[in-house]
């Protein structure tokens, strides 16, 4: 099957070289195999070269790119625009720091696209067909069919196993909005082709991935239009955390449009595009030269056949039990055929698990065990684990909460980027670490300690004890755990150490 990633320059034609080579030759079956992985996307790539590590006999079967959605339309792609943007946005407000230039800061949108294409071509090589030839596991490219319950067939040849995993991940869907399809429109999957800027977008979707491009762009230059049916974007998140993202895309100048009835259709094609909606009960339209749909995933069942290998699904994917299991209990699944959590990070691990279930079923490991955080790379960044207030009060759960605000941290005032928080949920009367949340814009790179302390069962009164060089912004993870020990003083020792604990550092 021919594949073109467009558009076609050396970096995309290094990509392809890479994670879907034209001239490649599928192997002649080594049946029966130990493990066959169904798709090369994160969770496929870490099955395939955790059970070749450990000996088995492996087969790798991907239809399409080698990498999945992380490398080619995901994560990769997006943090190399959203870095920049954020160098952009960095030179904007150097005049605050004392640092004067000349000029208008434009964005060379070319240039920038050129970059990204250029480092996810470079990264693909860790996810290349070579480099997992050369680990020992079989790779073959085409379309996977199971034709039974132990076996499957791919382009015309029949392969045999043990144990199987099906991690196909899954895609963009579109939206039944009347004209959409036929005026045409940009998912997670098509943006990152772009070589010239729209002048003006509407991103459909207030979720990670709509906050993250709506911001990318504006910053690029754009006039971007944010279309959200909630009252505000990130209705998942903490609700203090949504709106500070929220003001922040304001004043970068995106125009948010929430409360949205209904997206009524959308008119227009390749001169211009006008995109019809409801609100308060009265049509509004917006102009706009593209539409990215930012919302909505359909999981990639297509084809499998899953009847005949006795896997059920839905439509949210693969059905599977808490070790990761399906109805074929040979078979398992990963990633986001499977899981809420569609992550990268939650993908690789629950790979893991799926590994040590598949090949050691003695000592079975639980995907429940597994304490999954996420980041939405907004700037400032919101990262989250575990509970949050809203859904401590929706399952009744008693809990206390201790927040530290970054204006409050010498290095967040130091750095200029004093907006947002650490909040840290703890089981009432006790210090164990229930959820966290943190608005920083290094919050994906904080929130690590407070995973660790979960995973581990370490107490938030034991976070306090741990130094951390002065001065940096992590510092406000432990100082929550300052402000745990303290309501743990009685009133008189409280009285008698005032002074010292109100000292700026540890107030």
């Amino acid at each position: 099957m021919s594949i073109i990633v467009e558009p076609r320059d050396e970096h995309n034609e290094l990509l392809l070289s890479r994670v879907h080579p034209a001239d490649y030759e599928n192997p002649t079956p080594d049946n029966p195999y130990n493990l066959v992985v169904v798709g090369a996307g994160t969770a496929g790539l870490v099955s395939a070269a955790g059970a070749a590590g450990l000996g088995a006999r492996v087969a790798l079967v991907e239809r399409a790119l080698s990498g999945g959605d992380c490398l080619n339309y995901g994560c990769v792609p997006s943090k190399g625009i959203i870095s920049a943007a954020t160098a952009a946005e960095n030179v904007r407000g150097a005049g605050a720091f004392g640092v004067r230039f000349g000029g208008e800061v434009t964005v060379d949108f070319p240039e920038a696209m050129a970059r990204m294409r250029r480092l996810r071509a470079q990264i693909s090589e860790v996810d290349s067909v070579q480099r997992f030839t050369d680990l020992g596991v079989d790779v073959f490219l085409g379309q996977g069919t199971f034709t039974g319950p132990r076996t499957l067939e791919v382009e015309g040849k029949e392969l045999s196993f043990s144990k199987a995993v099906i991690a196909t991940g899954a895609r963009a869907a579109g939206l039944p909005i009347p004209g959409l399809d036929e005026a045409g429109y940009l998912t997670n999957e098509t943006i990152f082709n772009l070589t010239e800027l729209p002048r003006r977008l509407a991103v459909i979707g207030g979720g990670p991935i709509g906050c993250e491009m709506s911001q990318v762009f504006r910053r690029f230059g754009s006039d971007v239009s944010l279309l959200e049916l909630a009252p505000h974007v990130l209705i998942r998140e903490d609700a203090d955390a949504a709106e500070i993202i929220q003001e922040a895309l304001l004043r970068d100048g995106v125009k948010i449009v929430t409360n949205i009835e209904n997206i009524d259709r959308v008119s227009g094609g390749e001169a211009g595009r006008t995109v019809h909606y409801t609100q308060g009960g009265e049509e509004k339209q917006i102009e706009v030269d593209a539409v990215l749909v930012a919302v909505g995933r359909a999981p990639n069942v297509d084809g499998l056949g899953l009847e005949a290998a006795g896997v059920a699904y839905h439509k949210r994917g693969v059905t599977v039990d808490d070790t990761y299991r399906t109805s074929n209990p040979r078979i398992y699944a990963a990633g986001d055929i499977c899981s809420p959590y569609q992550f990268t990070h939650a993908a690789d691990f629950m790979a893991r698990t799926v590994l040590n279930n598949a090949l050691f079923p003695g000592r079975k490991k639980k995907g429940s065990a597994l304490t999954i955080p996420w980041c939405t790379y907004t700037d400032p960044q919101i990262s989250h684990v575990g509970i949050t207030e809203q859904g401590a009060e929706k399952e009744g759960v008693a809990i206390d909460t201790f927040t530290m605000q970054m204006d409050d941290v010498d290095r967040a005032i130091l750095d200029g980027e004093t907006e947002g928080f650490v909040k840290v949920h703890v089981e009432k009367g006790s210090d164990k670490i229930l959820g966290a949340t943190i608005v920083a814009r290094h919050a994906g790179d904080m929130i690590g300690e407070l995973v660790m302390a979960m995973t581990n069962n370490v107490g938030l009164g034991s976070v306090a004890n741990v130094i951390h060089p002065y001065p940096t912004q992590a510092d406000a993870v432990r100082r929550t755990g300052d402000l745990y020990n303290r309501t743990r003083l009685t009133p008189r020792v409280s009285k008698l150490l005032g002074g010292w604990l109100n000292w700026r550092r540890g107030k």
